[in-house]
Formats: structure tokens, C-alpha cells, sequence
């Protein structure tokens, strides 16, 4: 082999022999990518594999609201059962006690007190003429506008909507008064979350319909009078809200059925 003297000949040479024994840099990032490759992948498919195992078959990002319903109804069964029984169990109390009180003068003469005051304590279920009156929210319009100059808040029923044709029922002399179905009693509180009504620990959808037995005339001059249910009317004239009196022949509300221990109570002064 010949070589030709000179720097360029022998610079020629020297690259050659360092290209040889040092790797290029395009090689170098062609290997690294290579191994890089390969880890990348591995770990998809590690992840695809666990979610796959987690899932079992089913969405990770299922839709709840379904499981939530059937929730919301299995506890509402729950406790439908529940006071099924308590109020079973309290008839049975409520007979031992009688069979029992024929020994004691005493307490036959309380027990007598007390049932003549369970038809004023709404234990006594009521029958006769008196008025139905149903609240409602003012629909939805299709084209999801409001009423001019309403807000939200003004086209749906309120806990002091239903209070105050409660308290007008009360005073135009009801003998006994139920909101859906259910007998109020001194106890009773009325209470609205949302547009939803909570009584007795049962909640309740509008329109809520209350029903009283009474003098039907006295009963709708003392809710023509009543300031709140006046306020409620006219909102029901502006906004589309639901309100409605009827005069009934024969009407009945049942009697309470729920627990009446008291927790807390004083003597009047």
C-alpha cells in the first residue's frame, strides 16, 4: 500500500481509524432510541393490562347516577319497612297497656284524659266537608327563559309558602289538617330543601296538596286573608306558579302514626 506525503493524507488516515474505533453520534441516538422503544411499550401495555384486571369486565368511568337512584330507593324502602314495624310495635304497646290499666284505677283514670284529648293531638283520624289546597312549581318553558324580572328562586314552592296556608288553615278553625298525606300535629315541622319538601323524615316533590277538615267558608276567608298566602298568589299571577283551592263535600285526613315522644318539653306559664 502506498501513502502520498503530506498533512492531508495523514489527516485523512487519522479520521478513518477514529471512525472506526469512536461510534458516530447519528448512531448513538439511533441505539438509544432503540432501547428506549421497547421500555415505553412495555409499560402500556402494563398499564392497559391493569386497567383491564381493575375494570372486571365494566367502565371505569361509569355513569353513577344510575347506582345512586337505586340507592336513594332501596333506602326509601328501608325505611318504609321500618316504620311498618315501629308503628305495628306501638299498637301492640298500646293494647298491653290497655289490657293492663283495668287493674289500676289510677291509670284508667289518665288513660281516660288522655283519649279525650287524641282527637285534638291528631290521633284520631277525621272525616267531613273542608278545603284542599295544592301548590306547584311554575313549569319549565322550552326555551329555558325565565319570566321577566323572575329569578330561580321565585318560580318554585318555598317551606314559607306551605307554612303560611298551614297557619291560615289552622286559623279559619281546621279541625285536623294533613300535607301530603300526612296528619300535622303540634310536632310537626315543615321544612324544604331545594324545591323538595321534608316532613316526618320523608321527602316530598311538588305539588304539595294539603288537605283540612273544617268549616270550608271560615277556612277560605282566613286564606283570602292571610298575608302570605296573598303574596304567594300573586306570584302565582306574575311567575306561572300552581295555586289552587277547592271546597270539598267529604274529605278525610288520617290519623298520625308516627312516634310522639318528646325530647324536649316545659310547662307553660
Amino acid at each position: 500500500m502506498e501513502y502520498t506525503a503530506g498533512p492531508s493524507s495523514w489527516g485523512r488516515a487519522l479520521r478513518r481509524a477514529g471512525s472506526v474505533i469512536l461510534p458516530r453520534r447519528g448512531a448513538q441516538r439511533r441505539e438509544g432510541w432503540s432501547l428506549l422503544v421497547p421500555v415505553v411499550a412495555g409499560s402500556a401495555g402494563f398499564l392497559l393490562m391493569t386497567a383491564a384486571m381493575t375494570a372486571n369486565g365494566t367502565e371505569l368511568r361509569n355513569d353513577r347516577r344510575p347506582e345512586l337512584t337505586n340507592l336513594i330507593v332501596e333506602r326509601k324502602s328501608d325505611v318504609s319497612d321500618t316504620e311498618a314495624r315501629a308503628s305495628a310495635l306501638r299498637r301492640q304497646i298500646e293494647e298491653h297497656t290497655t289490657s293492663q290499666a283495668g287493674s289500676d284505677d289510677r291509670v284508667e283514670q289518665q288513660r281516660g284524659r288522655a283519649a279525650a284529648e287524641e282527637t285534638a293531638a291528631g290521633l284520631i283520624a277525621l272525616r267531613g266537608p273542608g278545603l284542599t289546597v295544592r301548590l306547584d312549581d311554575a313549569p319549565r318553558r322550552r326555551d329555558g327563559t325565565r319570566p321577566v324580572g323572575a329569578t330561580a328562586d321565585d318560580l318554585v314552592v318555598h317551606q314559607q309558602d306551605v307554612q303560611a296556608v298551614v297557619n291560615a288553615l289552622w286559623a279559619g278553625g281546621a279541625e285536623g289538617i294533613s300535607i301530603m298525606e300526612v296528619r300535622v300535629i303540634s310536632t310537626s315541622a315543615v321544612r324544604c330543601v331545594g324545591n323538595t319538601l321534608l316532613l316526618d323524615g320523608r321527602v316530598y316533590s311538588p305539588p304539595f296538596v294539603m288537605t283540612a277538615v273544617g268549616d270550608p267558608v271560615r277556612m277560605q276567608r282566613a286564606l283570602d286573608a292571610a298575608e302570605g298566602v296573598r303574596l304567594f298568589r300573586a306570584a302565582a299571577a306574575a311567575f306561572g306558579l300552581g295555586y289552587q283551592s277547592k271546597v270539598e263535600t267529604d274529605v278525610s285526613v288520617s290519623a298520625y302514626d308516627g312516634s310522639i315522644a318528646l325530647r324536649y318539653a316545659h310547662v307553660s306559664e
